[in-house]
This record gives structure tokens, sequence and C-alpha cells, in this order.
């Protein structure tokens, strides 16, 4: 698992930064999202590996308060590292996660629902009826930014053949072909994605690949019609 680049502005009080990772032999890289809360509390989704460098950029932001993995399988490597060093914060999980990763304490495990420290804030759903992935989806509000993992993958036909062939396209946003037959409920599935349309996020931070700046809300719409 690579370095993660610099932290980047993203929008109003979020930030972002990429890292590389390979599934499978498969170049996927990742996206690391760090949102200010109120009070200079930090929000981190999905946690890079932590160094000397991440950790000053962090506590330059903030304190960090929250350590999110959104699914579980996505972003939870590092987590224990964010425990030690940030003892005061709170190591979050998506439904599952507990049971993969028994080594760690997790103070709150996410629903449908937004935590209280973050309503108003923060909109978060599940990803329902996934069969061995569910995902939590978030929407930071005040820069309009769709957060996700595993849910969106951003493909560019520059990128090599095998991650167009892993990911089912040759370009554009979308689950990958095996997160896509997954999905045992299509009609929950589809409740949940048209709450999250119904944010009307307009940026979106993939779980891989290159963020949009604009057009989130059509992308989702887009990737996600086969639920219809």
């Amino acid at each position: 698992m690579g370095a993660l680049s610099r932290l980047k502005p993203f929008g109003e009080e979020l930030w972002i930064g990429r890292a590389g990772l390979s599934i499978m032999g498969i170049p996927a890289g990742r996206v690391m999202a760090v949102a200010r809360l109120e009070g200079n509390a930090l929000w981190v989704h999905s946690a890079a590996p932590l160094d000397d460098a991440l950790r000053r950029e962090l506590e330059d932001l903030g304190e960090v308060r929250w350590v999110v993995a959104p699914n579980p399988l996505h972003g939870h490597l590092s987590m224990g590292d964010y425990r030690t060093a940030f003892p005061h914060a709170q190591l979050v999980a998506a439904p599952g996660l507990p049971e993969r990763r028994k080594d760690l304490r997790f103070d709150v495990v996410l629903g449908y629902t937004p935590e209280p420290a973050w309503e108003g804030q923060l909109d978060q759903t599940l990803l329902a009826g996934h069969r061995w992935l569910p995902e939590i989806l978030f929407h930071h509000r005040p820069s309009r930014t769709l957060i996700t993992g595993d849910a969106c993958w951003n493909v560019e036909r520059r990128q090599p053949l095998r991650v167009r062939l892993w990911c089912g396209r040759n370009e554009g946003v979308g689950p990958t072909i095996a997160f896509r037959l997954g999905f045992r409920d299509k009609g929950a599935a589809r409740r949940s994605i048209d709450r999250v349309l119904g944010w009307d996020p307009l940026r979106l931070v993939c779980g891989h690949g290159e963020p949009l700046e604009s057009g989130a809300r059509d992308a989702l719409a887009t990737a996600y019609r086969f639920l219809s």
C-alpha cells in the first residue's frame, strides 16, 4: 500500500489525499477524505497509512475525532495506528467490520441515520441489499460532496486494461462487476440510491479513481440505473 499524497482542499472544510493500492494485482489506488466539522473536529474517511507527514497535516487541520471505515473491506487496515496516534479518536465501523477486525475495539457501528455527533453536517445511509459488502454512503453538506468507498470507482480510458476489465467499462463512475453482482435485494438498494440522490450532491469522492468536482448526482444516477 503506497504512501498518501499531500492532502488537498476539495471543497469547503473538506480535503482529500490519494494513496497507492493494489487489489489482486490490479492497480486500484485509493482516496482518503478528511472533513473538518464544528469545533475543528476532524472526521477521517478511509484512513490511509499514517506516517509523520500525514500526522502533522492532520494536526494542522484540527483534532482527529473519528476514523471511519465505510464497509468491511475498505479503509480499515490502518485504523489501529490512528488509535495509537490519536487516543481520543473514535473508531467507526460499517456493519460487518467488527467481526472481521476482532483485534480492534470500535466505538461506533454505523447504520441508516447520522450519528448525533455529526448530524446536520454529514448525511449518511446504508447502501442496502448487498450480500456481502454493506457500505455506508456519506454526504458532506458544507461542500455538497458525496463520499463513497467501493460503491464508486471512477474509470478512465488511460488506465490499464486490467482495471477497465475489473470494473466492466472503459470509463465512468460505477461499481465493479463483482460489487454489482453482489446485490440480492435490488429494491432495497434502489431505495438507498434514491435517498442519496435526494441529497443532491455536487461533488463526488470515489473510493478509487479521480474525484468529480461537479455532476455527482447525475454520475450516481447513471451508475446505478441497473437497479431500476
